[in-house]
């Protein structure tokens, strides 16, 4: 998911849905083998233009600041460019997040002229390593191409990429091509095992691998910081690295790749799901962040209830606001950050574990245990049912710490266990 904009001051005195991201339909031109809500055929029920903009109008009611569609593909909506455009003069910042197959001249010119402010353009490797995991050979050619399309049209182009074993020893070349395609912000964030991700177990990556990714990632932004600088160019118009609020946390990092130009403090603090974001699915379902598993975190649907009701009163979206350390369990109940970070992203801790409260994916807790000379690996051990944004289940295991390369993750789909 896109991560949600810095939350001011004056609006930290009661939860609202300040950053909302729209699944307005399941309908896409991909069929990615990482994709967490296995997208493609269009849902049965989807909600009508008529109910999408009620359900928008809601969201202004609520103080929704910034509304990112995604899908599926949102742009394969006929009336999106309606629902862009009612958004946009009520005053909501609206954006899209794409895997840009289809995203041609022409629509990012309609998207443009009906208010969108910006694009992120969705790429995962290079050539051969995007077209592997997006299932689609021309796949990466495509994309860059709706890079140049959105620029071309006058929006703000940023990228976002699901680092996994496939293109983790890519990161370098990803960002000298974004870079080059005039990208402006890149946000890393981990391919997570949810919806068809869960059944491709060999390309999540290893706890332990967080801290060599991370280094990379921070390499990157630092020698692009330098770049800038010499040459002149005003930090708010340089290429930056970022970090996906699923990738973290606490390292000798953190405050680079989770800083803008005109914030250099910033730190991961804690998972914001019903908070201050709303995760809004195609059949009018509402979670706390789009990115939660659903059977789980179903707040409520916009059919049966008001928006308004279900934000403030279903029960799963209030995980956040109402809990304590007390759910939190392994490393992180005793953890020196589990005030502040609550053991990191929520979706990510449940989808690999089946419940949230421990998450591995960790640069402190990786560095900790390196300290004591163990690593922490997972095994597959439950297949995932084949739902949209469904999960298995990994356990988690400790073994003496190796200098040795992993292998690696075949392309192929390998034997699962359970």
């Amino acid at each position: 998911m896109s991560s949600p904009r810095t939350i001011r001051p004056q609006d930290q005195d009661r939860p609202r849905p300040i950053y909302a991201v729209w699944e307005i339909t399941l309908r896409c031109d991909h069929a990615c083998d990482h994709c967490g809500s296995r997208a493609g055929p269009v849902r049965d029920d989807e909600l009508s233009t008529a109910e999408l903009l009620e359900v928008a109008d809601a969201l202004v009611r609520l103080g929704t600041r910034e509304v990112t569609l995604i899908g599926g593909e949102a742009y394969l909506r006929s009336d999106v460019y309606e629902l862009v455009e009612h958004l946009a003069k009520q005053g909501v910042r609206v954006t899209m997040q794409t895997g840009g197959r289809g995203l041609t001249a022409d629509r990012a010119r309609r998207l443009r002229k009906a208010g969108l402010a910006a694009i992120g353009v969705s790429i995962d490797g290079t050539e051969a390593v995007h077209d592997t995991l997006r299932a689609s050979p021309g796949s990466h050619a495509a994309a860059l191409r709706a890079v140049e399309n959105g620029r071309a049209a006058g929006m703000v182009v940023t990228s976002n990429t699901q680092v996994n074993r496939l293109n983790m020893g890519q990161l370098r070349e990803i960002a000298a091509e974004l870079e080059a395609a005039g990208v402006a912000v890149w946000r890393a964030q981990l391919t997570a095992p949810m919806g068809r991700a869960a059944d491709r177990p060999e390309w999540i990556v290893q706890p332990y691998m967080i801290m060599g990714i991370i280094d990379t990632l921070a390499e990157i932004e630092a020698d692009a910081v330098a770049r800038a600088q010499q040459s002149g160019t005003p930090p708010h118009k340089a290429f930056h690295v970022t970090l996906g609020n699923n990738m973290g946390y606490y390292g000798p990092h953190e405050h680079m790749l989770r800083s803008r130009p005109d914030r250099a403090d910033r730190f991961f603090s804690g998972c914001q799901a019903g908070q201050y974001v709303m995760g809004i699915e195609s059949d009018g379902v509402i979670k706390g962040c789009p990115s939660l598993p659903t059977a789980p975190y179903v707040g409520g649907n916009v059919r049966e209830l008001s928006l308004e009701e279900i934000w403030e009163s279903g029960e799963a979206m209030k995980f956040t606001r109402d809990r304590t350390r007390e759910e939190l369990w392994g490393f992180c109940a005793g953890c020196y950050y589990a005030d502040v970070c609550r053991a990191g992203c929520s979706f990510t801790s449940h989808s690999t574990l089946g419940r949230r409260g421990n998450n591995p994916f960790c640069y402190h807790r990786a560095s900790t245990l390196r300290k004591q000379g163990v690593r922490e690996v997972l095994v597959h051990a439950v297949r995932a049912p084949g739902d949209p944004y469904d999960f298995g289940r990994f356990e988690l295991r400790e073994e003496p710490w190796s200098t040795e390369a992993p292998p690696e993750p075949s392309r192929r789909s390998l034997p699962v266990l359970g």
